[in-house]
């Protein structure tokens, strides 16, 4: 019979105690029916959100204001845009904080994927009523909260349920329905789901009823009482801060994401215009689902290999740096040769590389997170640097391309936010 360790004497091994159910690492692999509802979730997630950002809300602005000039929707678009952005800064790593204080017998982050798929629901169906810019701006700002609250928890699922040499795979789940969510948005919103009120009201239903399956059927450990975070007001604001001294990893990734998204938005966000004031192409519209269909395709393939293979080399850095520099370069060339076939070649350059940042980097973003106690609010702080700059990206491209040089400087300018976030990636060191 083994004696107990002795805890006084020098040569005895005290076991050090198992982290919480909650809290501990994740080592089973998830099987395929978890990563399967996993992206059906987030299908629906990116077809409630980027349909509205990408058609029905610049139409819908367009449609109140009575200026002949394009800038002047593009500009009202990125004021809204702007301001429910400011609040995503917020929502993001507050509500990524509660969730990892949540000790209810549903689990961690049930309750927050259920309550910010119905607040999205709502908010994008009231919308779809709105006739006046106040309204619009207000009912999508309280949508994009939805958006923060539910994809935060979603995200930091990940972290608490998938294992390290399997983050690639499911993160390109994520990226993957992204770019199919939204060729598949579009096209029901002009074809199925015609008008503001029933395209609106179709992306709130299949929101629903594509988030419920993994809401209901995944597994979510109940943090007890006793290992929750201190839940006050102070504690709350002061984990907001992760101080890049302490953890470097975690503010390089977090820069170079920053970084990475500002320079895609810039590239994609105003490509309509671009096709019809830059090119003065007669079939814009036709020509911009033939470069969201090219787009998409490149995206899926990137992602979903490029995730599965940064598990199996296991390596993320270098994926991100590469997918950095390709869509830098997608940008240069639709600054210095502006032709319809050089910005399709732009568009898979572009898929590629972006789809092969969004798995990669997500999956190393996991990898540089401070606490297992913290995994919601610390990637809640990460996904700033996704939605962000998709809510400036339009108020800032209309500036650059009014004032500051038309669309080869807005396109430049994308390029040098992409070259600065690969120069930023290269700085982690925890992280091959």
């Amino acid at each position: 019979m083994t004696a107990a360790p002795d805890p006084h004497h020098p040569n005895s091994a005290v076991p050090a105690p198992a982290a919480p159910a909650a809290l501990a690492e994740p080592l089973r692999r998830v099987g395929g029916a978890w990563i399967a509802l996993f992206g059906t979730a987030w299908l629906g997630i990116w077809m409630a959100q980027l349909t509205p950002v990408q058609l029905l809300l610049p139409l819908q602005i367009e449609q109140r204001l009575t200026s002949s000039h394009w800038t002047d929707s593009v500009v009202a678009f990125g004021v809204i845009s702007a301001i429910s952005g400011v609040f995503a800064l917020i929502a993001f790593p507050v509500t990524g904080a509660l969730s990892d204080r949540t000790t209810s017998r549903f689990g961690r982050r049930r309750p927050w994927i259920a309550a910010g798929a119905l607040l999205f629901a709502v908010s994008l169906f009231v919308l779809g009523l709105q006739s006046e810019l106040v309204g619009v701006g207000v009912w999508w700002t309280l949508a994009i909260l939805g958006f923060c609250v539910l994809s935060s928890a979603l995200t930091a699922a990940i972290s608490d349920q998938v294992p390290v040499n399997q983050r690639g795979l499911a993160s390109s789940f994520i990226s993957a329905p992204q770019a199919v969510g939204l060729i598949l948005g579009v096209l029901l919103a002009t074809t199925l789901f015609t008008g503001q009120f029933l395209g609106y009201t179709s992306m709130a239903v299949l929101l629903v009823v594509l988030v419920a399956p993994f809401c209901l059927w995944m597994p979510d450990a109940r943090l007890d009482p006793a290992d929750r975070p201190p839940l006050t007001l102070r504690a709350l604001v002061e984990s907001m801060w992760v101080s890049p001294r302490e953890h470097p990893d975690f503010g390089f990734t977090l820069t170079s994401r920053i970084l990475v998204n500002i320079g895609n938005a810039l590239g994609t966000t105003l490509l309509l215009y671009f096709l019809m004031f830059g090119l003065h192409d007669p079939n814009a519209e036709d020509d911009l689902l033939l470069l969201i269909v090219i787009y998409t395709v490149f995206v899926v393939l990137s992602s979903i290999g490029a995730g599965a293979l940064s598990d199996r080399l296991g390596r993320r850095k270098l994926f991100v740096l590469l997918a950095s520099v390709l869509q830098a370069l997608a940008a240069l060339l639709l600054a210095f040769v502006p032709d319809l076939g050089v910005t399709m070649v732009a568009a898979a350059l572009l898929g590629t590389g972006y789809g092969c940042f969004l798995s990669v980097d997500q999956a190393l973003a996991t990898q540089v997170l401070p606490d297992p106690a913290s995994r919601g609010k610390d990637l809640g702080i990460m996904n700033i640097a996704t939605a962000v700059p998709q809510a400036i990206a339009p108020l800032l491209g209309a500036a650059v391309v009014t004032w500051l040089g038309g669309f080869p400087a807005l396109f430049l300018l994308s390029a040098l936010f992409g070259f600065a976030g690969a120069a930023a990636v290269s700085r982690v060191r925890s992280v091959r």
